[in-house]
């Protein structure tokens, strides 16, 4: 197998953040380009497409994350000589403020770390845990029908166990250098300061479809909306509650959140929604448990691109991708969005759904053929079924791959998953981190407690516990982990080393935005930065999805001669994305469609 499996078994804020935290409005402003004397990239003012800007290029290390102030203080971890799990731990604590409708402490989250020293991968699986009292029967009617998404959502009901706290203090045990003191206090100081109101987050809590759960939490009304309406970008919201949280996380450790008094008040506020209450209860959350879990690994033109293994889809799907596209290569000589490159990309992309579909879950619940489904034979037998210039029909799932167990479980597809964040971190020590984390919803449940919004993962199970008399794969059981479509992913290159730290949020999206990337920087040489502005194209075993209001939209009338169905949809990716150079160059950039930047040394 490939060298990668084998290998796989306080101090205060610099015065700069300070300072930027207190002018709020700042954040507002743009350049044209990327600061080449500072290693820092500016943030873009509009949550829109943005004009072009060039990559980001340092020599030592590298911070690439969803919003500037977080990536100033994690770029400031590493300054101090803190390790990538350090940077990792800091910059989540920030977005938990910063970027709230994305991720935080009642979240969860996979990470990929490349320990440089030991030449080692490892991957965590820190996701949401479905309740004890949490059945088939989760999110169904009294009449025994599936509930409507948004019925499910706010309250109680769809909050999982979170991981995110337990994922730090695992971080910090593994990789951390530098005090858990240093690592929260600028989180600390944040809160205590005020949270500038981003324009994206501006925008969301304005919107009452993106925040409606949010507006059913009276706290979280009173938090986010203070005097009943959506704040203006720049204002100031101090959160003492957190500040608190994070106090009580440093004195007594992680037991303050799953065994203390963080995790209770989690569970009287999941319950007290009576229109839609939790099923979470205090011995669920001391249960809760970080699992490590085998790499998914697949060679591609030369290099090794790995990912997360179940229960997130992300590493196959990608790794299915990559094998496939190994098998039909794409064509450097023209455009990565040129119609016989993108057509193939589509092609592989639906065999790959059509997998994911049927056969991945946790693998604690439901035996999944990790190694069957990137298995080489079969692998090619998958891609003897695409043609250059025909498209294929919805297919299905191919035969047993090597190792599988006939199931009689029913297939679902599952396509939520849109509150979610990725981080890519490189030290000085060539320690790599790539971190997607996520309360699932914009604004997960709604639910306000202790200064974070609590996740709904629980959605992203199906609603319907069988279908034609089958139980269905990603049906809820208690202790189940939901499926995920997260894809944090490291490529190693040639020479065995980190070559790409890649991933998104973006729902089951992220799984066609983090390929696509790969393709244009392995295939086509593109730097991170043109590879996260690359209109998106992509495909889920259905019409292939092509972004509203860019070139890509070209390419509808070929793919109609092709006989494909299209449909157009936005698309905010939010790709964070780091090139390690054969001469140890850092190159970074940031999905100009979010508020991410790019910094380093």
């Amino acid at each position: 197998m490939l060298a990668r499996l084998r290998r796989s078994a306080a101090a205060g804020i610099a015065a700069a953040l300070l300072a930027s935290v207190l002018t709020g409005p700042a954040l507002a402003q743009t350049t044209a380009g990327p600061s080449m004397t500072d290693g820092r990239a500016a943030p873009e003012a509009a949550t829109g497409r943005a004009a072009s800007r060039g990559p980001v290029a340092t020599r030592q290390m590298m911070v690439v994350a969803a919003h500037p102030l977080a990536v100033d203080a994690g770029r400031a971890v590493l300054e101090d000589g803190g390790s990538a799990a350090d940077a990792a731990i800091t910059v989540q604590l920030m977005l938990g403020l910063l970027e709230p409708q994305s991720s935080g402490l009642g979240g969860g989250a996979f990470v990929l770390y490349h320990a440089a020293a030991a030449g080692r991968l490892t991957t965590l699986d820190a996701r949401e845990t479905a309740p004890t009292a949490a059945g088939p029967d989760l999110f169904l009617t009294p009449d025994g029908s599936p509930m409507g998404f948004r019925d499910a959502v706010p309250g109680g009901r769809s909050v999982g166990v979170p991981g995110v706290p337990a994922l730090i203090f695992a971080l910090h045990e593994r990789w951390g250098r530098l005090p858990l003191e240093r690592l929260f206090q600028p989180a600390i100081a944040l809160a205590e300061a005020g949270v500038p109101v981003s324009p994206r987050l501006a925008g969301l809590l304005a919107d009452p479809r993106a925040s409606a759960s949010l507006r059913k939490d009276p706290r979280a009304m009173a938090h986010f909306m203070p005097g009943g309406q959506p704040p203006a970008p720049g204002t100031l919201l101090p959160n003492p509650d957190y500040a608190d949280t994070l106090r009580a996380l440093l004195k007594d450790g992680v037991a303050a959140f799953y065994a203390g008094p963080i995790g209770a008040d989690l569970v009287a506020a999941a319950a007290a929604r009576a229109d839609n209450p939790g099923r979470i209860a205090e011995a669920d959350l001391a249960a809760y448990r970080v699992v490590e879990r085998p790499p998914v690994c697949v060679p591609y033109h030369a290099h090794d691109v790995c990912g997360m293994g179940p229960p997130s889809s992300g590493g196959l799907a990608i790794g299915q991708i990559m094998g496939l596209l190994d098998r039909h290569p794409l064509d450097p000589k023209q455009s990565p969005l040129a119609l016989t490159n993108i057509h193939l990309l589509a092609e592989a992309s639906k065999l790959a759904f059509a997998d994911r579909d049927r056969w991945v879950a946790d693998p604690d619940h439901v035996p999944v053929p990790v190694a069957g489904l990137v298995n080489p034979v079969y692998l090619d037998t998958r891609a003897r079924t695409i043609e250059p210039g025909k498209a294929l029909p919805v297919p299905a799932p191919a035969g047993l791959p090597p190792g599988a167990q006939t199931l009689a479980l029913a297939a679902d597809p599952g396509r939520h998953e849109n509150g979610t964040s990725h981080l890519s971190i490189v030290d000085a020590a060539g320690d790599v981190v790539s971190m997607t984390t996520s309360v699932e919803g914009a604004f997960g449940s709604g639910v306000f407690v202790r200064g974070f919004l609590l996740n709904n993962q629980l959605t992203d199970f199906s609603f319907r516990p069988e279908i034609d008399g089958r139980p269905v794969i990603n049906r809820v059981e208690p202790g189940k982990r939901p499926r995920s479509s997260m894809a944090p992913t490291i490529v190693y290159g040639p020479d065995d080393l980190p070559a790409i730290v890649a991933g998104s949020p973006g729902g089951s999206r992220i799984i066609g935005y983090v390929a696509q990337a790969l393709t244009a920087m392995i295939d086509f040489d593109m730097d991170p930065q043109a590879a996260a502005e690359l209109p998106h194209v992509l495909n889920r075993n259905g019409p292939t999805e092509i972004e509203a209001g860019t070139g890509a939209e070209a390419l509808i009338t070929g793919f109609g001669l092709l006989g494909d169905q299209t449909a157009t949809a936005e698309m905010t990716s939010g790709l964070n994305l780091i090139r390690i150079r054969p001469d140890g160059t850092l190159q970074g950039g940031s999905d100009p469609r979010r508020e991410g930047i790019a910094a380093g040394r």
